[in-house]
C-alpha cells in the first residue's frame, strides 16, 4: 500500500489476490514450477514473496522494479506479460516445453474473468484440452476487469458460482474418504465414479469440462487454508484443471473495495482518505470525452465502442447520456474493431476508443474488416506516445508505423484539446477510416494558435519568425517544440513551428514548399523513427531535391523502459532542451565549410 500510494500503480487488483499468491507459493515450487500471471498487473504480492521486498519501494520508477512480471528481473517471473488473455497460451507452452525436455514440474496460469473475454484465452483452452497436459488454470473471478465485467461470459461464471453447494459436498466427501483406513485404489476409483454420477444427476457439466478440463470451484479466494488444500489436491492431478476462485477486488482497503474501478490503476494518493495527491489537469482524454458527447448530441448516428476501458477512455459521460449507443466489448479489441466496422456498414458513425498499445492487437481487423472496405470508423487512440510507469508493454510508440502503410487510412495528431475536437468533427464527415492519436498528457490551457480550419494533408504554422529553421512536430510534442524554439531564440537562432496535423494523407506539394522555404527542417515525432512520418518526409526531400536539410528526431529501434513521460522524453532528446540542442548542433554543423550532403548516423540530411 505505501509503495503504491507513493508511486501509483494497480491497487485493487493486487489487494484481491494476496491470499491466492501466498497459497500458490506455499503449494507450488517456484521457480521450478512456473506461475504465469495474466496481464500481470496483480503480481505485487508475488514480487514481495520472491525476493523483491527490499527493492519494492522502487516499483514503477525509472531504474526500479516493474509493475508487471519481467523475466530479466527474476527467475520467478516465468513469462513477460502486460496485455490481457495471454497467460493460458504461455503457460501451456511452458508446460509442453518442460515435458519435451523430460521435466516433471508444474505450470499455473492465473487469469481473471475479465481477461477471459479475450479470444486468445479460448484458443489456448481448446488446445490445452486437446493436449491433455496437467495445466492448472486459476480463474480469478472478481466480477471485474478494469470496470464491471460485461457480456454472456460474466453471467455464465455467475451461474457457476452458484454451484458452491456441490463443491462443498465434494471437498467434504473427499476429506472423509481419505480418512477411511485401508481403502484401496480400486475402491477409491469406484467412489469417484459414484461421486461423478451424483454430480451428473444434480448438476450439468460446464464449458471447461466439455473442453477436457477438470473443474474445481468455486473456492473462497480469501480463505487461505481452503485455497492451499484445494491447490495441493489439484497439484496431484495428471490432467488439465480449472480452479474457480472467488475474490473481491480491493480486499482489505475500504476505499478500493467500495470503488474498485477507480482504484484499479491509481496515481499517488493519501492512504488515510484515498484522495489523489496531485490535482488533475484537463487532459486530451477529457477533451475527447467532451467532443464525442457533443458529437453524439448533434448526430444520432454517432456511437462509441471501447474494450473494457470505459473510464480510461473518457466514455462514461457518453454512456450515461446515450446508453443504447455505447458498447463495451470487454477485453476483446479484435472483436471491437470488426463490430465497429459492421456498425459503419449499417450507416452509423462508430468511434472506437482504445489505448495505442492495445490497438496493436487488432491490426488485421483494421486492415481486413475496416480499411479494405473503406468503412468510416474513427479510431481514437489514447495514450499514444510515451505512457510512462507501466513500461515496455504499454508504450504507445508503434501506432504511426503500423497504421501509416494501410490504404484508405487517415491519421491525425492534435496539438490541443480544441484541435482534437475539430479533428473528431471533421473525421465524422469522412467516407473512410480515420485515426486520431493523442498522448496521456494535459492539454495546453487557452491555446488558440491551432484554431485554423483543417486542410486535408496540410499542417499549420503556429509560430512564424522568419528564421532559417523549422521545427515540424506531431501534435503531442507541441509544448516541447515551443520550449525548444524559445531556447533557440535565446541562442540567436530563430525557428518557426509547424504543427503537422495530418500524418496521412500528406499534401506532398505543400510539404515540398515547406522543405524549400527553410535552410533546415527538423521533424519531431513521439513514436518510433522507423516507419514514422520523419522517414517519409526525408525521402520526399531527397526525391524532390528540396533545398532544406532534414533532421529526424524520434524514438530509436527498441523498447522503452518505465519512467515518467517527462523522464522518457528527456532520455530520448525529445524534451525542449534536447530538441534545441540537436537542432542547434546540426544547424551549426551544416554551416561548417566541411559539411557534406548525405546521411549522418540517425540524421537524414538532404
Amino acid at each position: 500500500m505505501a509503495a503504491v500510494s507513493r508511486n501509483g500503480g494497480h491497487l485493487a487488483s493486487n489487494l484481491g489476490v494476496v491470499e491466492l499468491a501466498i497459497a500458490l507459493h506455499r503449494v507450488f515450487d517456484s521457480p521450478r514450477d512456473k506461475i504465469v500471471w495474466d496481464v500481470g498487473h496483480q503480481c505485487y504480492a508475488h514480487k514481495l514473496l520472491t525476493g523483491r521486498f527490499g527493492v519494492f519501494p522502487t516499483l514503477r520508477q525509472a531504474g526500479g522494479i516493474a509493475g508487471f512480471p519481467k523475466r530479466e528481473e527474476s527467475p520467478h517471473d516465468a513469462f513477460d506479460t502486460g496485455h490481457a488473455s495471454t497467460s493460458i497460451s504461455a503457460a501451456l507452452g511452458l508446460l509442453a516445453g518442460e515435458r519435451l525436455r523430460g521435466g516433471a514440474h508444474r505450470t499455473v496460469a492465473v487469469i481473471g474473468d475479465g481477461a477471459l473475454t479475450g479470444g486468445l484465452a479460448y484458443e489456448a483452452l481448446s488446445h490445452a484440452g486437446q493436449l491433455g497436459l496437467p495445466l492448472v488454470v486459476i480463474l480469478n473471478d472478481n466480477k471485474m476487469s478494469i470496470g464491471p465485467n460485461v457480456g454472456g461470459l460474466s453471467k455464465y461464471l455467475s451461474r457457476l458460482s452458484m454451484k458452491g453447494r456441490y463443491q462443498w459436498f465434494r471437498r467434504k466427501f473427499d476429506s472423509l474418504v481419505k480418512r477411511i483406513p485401508g481403502i484401496g485404489e480400486g475402491a477409491y476409483n469406484g467412489i469417484v465414479r459414484l461421486k461423478r454420477a451424483i454430480k451428473a444427476i444434480f448438476y450439468s457439466d460446464n464449458f471447461f469440462v466439455d473442453l477436457g478440463f477438470e473443474y474445481v470451484g468455486p473456492i473462497r479466494g480469501h480463505h487461505i487454508q481452503e485455497l492451499e488444500q484445494v491447490l495441493r489436491d489439484v497439484r496431484k492431478l495428471d490432467r488439465p484443471v480449472v480452479v474457480h476462485v472467488i475474490t473481491r477486488k480491493g480486499k482489505g482497503y475500504g476505499f478500493a473495495e467500495d470503488d474498485p474501478g477507480t482504484y484499479h490503476g491509481v496515481s499517488s494518493f493519501a492512504m488515510e482518505d484515498g484522495l489523489p495527491k496531485d490535482r488533475k489537469q484537463p487532459s486530451f482524454t477529457d477533451a475527447l470525452s467532451r467532443a464525442i458527447l457533443e458529437a453524439g448530441r448533434r448526430d444520432h448516428r454517432v456511437v462509441a465502442v471501447c474494450a473494457a476501458m470505459e473510464k480510461g477512455t473518457g466514455l462514461s459521460p457518453f454512456k450515461r447520456e446515450f446508453p443504447r449507443r455505447f458498447f463495451d466489448t470487454g477485453i476483446a479489441e479484435e472483436h471491437a474493431v470488426t463490430f465497429a466496422a459492421a456498425l459503419a456498414a449499417q450507416g452509423l458513425r462508430p468511434v472506437v476508443c482504445i489505448y495505442s498499445t492495445f490497438i496493436q492487437r487488432s491490426v488485421d481487423q483494421i486492415i481486413h474488416d475496416t480499411a479494405l472496405q473503406n468503412l468510416p470508423v474513427i479510431f481514437a487512440l489514447d495514450r499514444s506516445g510515451f505512457v510512462g510507469a507501466d513500461g515496455e508493454t504499454h508504450q504507445g510508440l508503434f501506432d504511426l508505423a503500423l497504421l501509416r502503410c494501410i490504404p484508405h487510412m487517415t491519421i491525425l495528431a492534435p496539438a490541443t484539446g480544441g484541435e482534437l475536437a475539430a479533428m473528431l468533427d471533421w473525421a465524422l464527415t469522412q467516407p473512410g477510416p480515420c485515426v486520431i492519436r493523442y498522448p496521456k498528457a494535459p492539454c495546453l490551457p487557452g491555446e488558440d494558435r491551432c484554431a485554423a480550419p483543417l486542410e486535408p494533408g496540410r499542417g499549420v504554422l503556429v509560430r512564424q519568425s522568419g528564421g532559417p529553421l523549422c521545427l515540424a512536430f506531431t501534435g503531442s510534442l507541441y509544448p516541447q517544440a515551443l520550449e525548444a524554439a524559445e531556447i533557440l531564440d535565446a541562442r540567436g537562432i530563430e525557428a518557426d513551428l509547424y504543427n503537422l496535423r495530418f500524418i496521412k494523407p500528406v499534401d506532398d506539394a505543400y510539404l515540398e514548399g515547406i522543405l524549400n522555404r527553410y535552410e533546415m527542417v527538423i521533424f519531431i515525432e513521439e513514436g518510433v523513427r522507423r516507419g514514422g512520418f520523419g522517414e517519409y518526409a526525408a525521402a520526399l526531400a531527397l526525391r524532390k531535391n528540396c533545398s532544406a536539410r532534414v533532421l529526424v528526431l524520434g524514438v530509436p529501434d527498441g523498447f522503452m523502459p518505465q519512467g515518467t513521460r517527462e523522464e522518457l522524453l528527456r532520455s530520448q532528446g525529445l524534451d525542449g532542451p534536447g530538441i534545441a540542442d540537436a537542432a542547434g548542433a546540426e544547424y551549426e554543423r551544416s554551416r561548417s565549410p566541411v559539411f557534406h550532403r548525405g546521411y549522418s548516423g540517425e540524421r537524414i540530411l538532404s
